[in-house]
């Protein structure tokens, strides 16, 4: 092979390279900045409003609990104090094969109407099943054992059943201030992730509900598949391929403590892994009958594909002309060297500002990367029981 080939190859490979870098860091500036930006124009330029009204239907709240001894006679207290008529409100405890005093505790407030439903251990989904099977109420008002209700919340919640196209209501959960940097940046993750959601609510329906605060219609439930990591997305899908809005409701308000990274990591490995089963089950997502389709990408899609776009933004960084080689592969020689830093940077030092977010980064495009898992193992093998820290009272 002559001299002149062999440039010729090295031009091609550095043109590919170049172009693979191009690709792959617009998707990830895409994904992080654009898309969020875009979301927010829409929701500006066009706006579809929620028609509400102080309606009281019947409902029937669903409280699913695995062994949650140490968090039930809170959560009781916190739907006692709810800002509804109590004999609208049929409250239905279903223990799935607990261990603990979680059957004890329910049993403790029968006086007050909470009915124990126990069935042996099947998981979340098969729990939510046996309640829906047992619902009497107009309106079904799904929580979890661990966060905090506000009194005002299931009455935000029905109100927004008033408007007809509503078939789904998300209320927000807020995350209380936590005493860490790294439980910090686990907190403004989650607070950029209500800001989209919020934007999509405005445009049509946000993709999914928060599970531990959200209302539907009876009448649009489904039966959920026993593995169904996603319950709190997939039942809100059924409702919306049948016409219906998801929306949010902002009033509506859950209180959670913080999570540390570690807890953040495997949650992301479930709820990212449950968008793969999603798809799987609502094929329709990825097309036209989708009326949310450019969101469900950019948002849900876009985030399983984001470790691989910074893989192939890494591997082509070798490939660059001249001096952008060196300026790139040092910018991110710096970004992850500052991410596997974090973890000995003491809580003290003012460096923590900024080497917390990127380990946060980090670890949740990891996450999303091992979210691949689900080809492979049983996706109940991905519940992995939530541990939170001691933070400020709830308000």
């Amino acid at each position: 092979m002559g001299l002149p080939d062999v440039r010729a190859e090295a031009t091609i490979r550095n043109y590919m390279g170049s172009l693979i870098f191009v690709v792959s860091g617009g998707f990830v500036l895409y994904v992080l900045f654009g898309y969020p930006l875009f979301a927010a124009l829409r929701a500006r330029r066009r706006t579809l409003p929620i028609r509400k009204a102080p309606v009281m239907k019947p409902v029937t709240l669903l409280l699913p609990v695995r062994n949650g001894e140490a968090f039930l006679a809170r959560k009781l207290e916190s739907i006692l104090r709810l800002d509804y008529p109590r004999d609208l409100v049929q409250i239905l405890v279903i223990s799935d094969g607990s261990t603990d005093r979680t059957d004890e505790i329910a049993k403790g407030y029968g006086a007050s109407g909470v009915e124990l439903v126990r069935i042996p251990h099947s998981g979340k989904a098969t729990a939510l099943n046996a309640g829906m099977d047992l619902a009497r109420g107009e309106i079904l008002f799904f929580t979890d054992v661990r966060q905090v209700l506000d009194p005002a919340s299931l009455r935000y919640l029905v109100e927004c059943f008033a408007d007809p196209a509503v078939g789904v209501v998300s209320g927000e959960l807020i995350i209380v201030e936590g005493e860490t940097r790294e439980e910090a940046d686990v907190g403004l993750y989650w607070r950029y992730e209500k800001w989209i959601r919020k934007h999509l609510s405005r445009i049509d329906s946000v993709l999914g509900a928060t599970g531990c605060v959200y209302a539907m219609r009876r009448e649009l439930s489904v039966t959920l598949p026993a593995n169904t990591l996603l319950d709190d997305v997939y039942l809100p899908l059924a409702a919306f391929f049948r016409g219906f809005r998801i929306v949010m409701e902002e009033r509506a308000r859950a209180f959670d403590s913080p999570t540390s990274l570690r807890t953040e990591f495997s949650r992301k490995v479930r709820t990212l892994a449950g968008v793969y089963q999603l798809v799987s089950a609502f094929p329709a997502l990825l097309g036209p009958d989708n009326r949310m389709w450019i969101d469900f990408v950019s948002h849900k899609i876009g985030r399983l594909l984001l470790p691989f776009a910074l893989i192939g933004l890494a591997a082509s960084s070798f490939t660059l002309p001249g001096f952008w080689r060196p300026v790139i592969l040092a910018s991110q020689a710096l970004f992850y060297g500052a991410a596997a830093a974090d973890a000995v940077v003491p809580e003290s030092w003012f460096l923590k500002r900024a080497t917390s977010p990127v380990r946060t980064f980090v670890v949740l495009m990891a996450a999303s990367l091992c979210a691949t898992s689900i080809f492979f193992r049983p996706g109940q093998s991905l519940w992995k029981q939530t541990r939170v820290t001691a933070a400020k009272p709830f308000p």
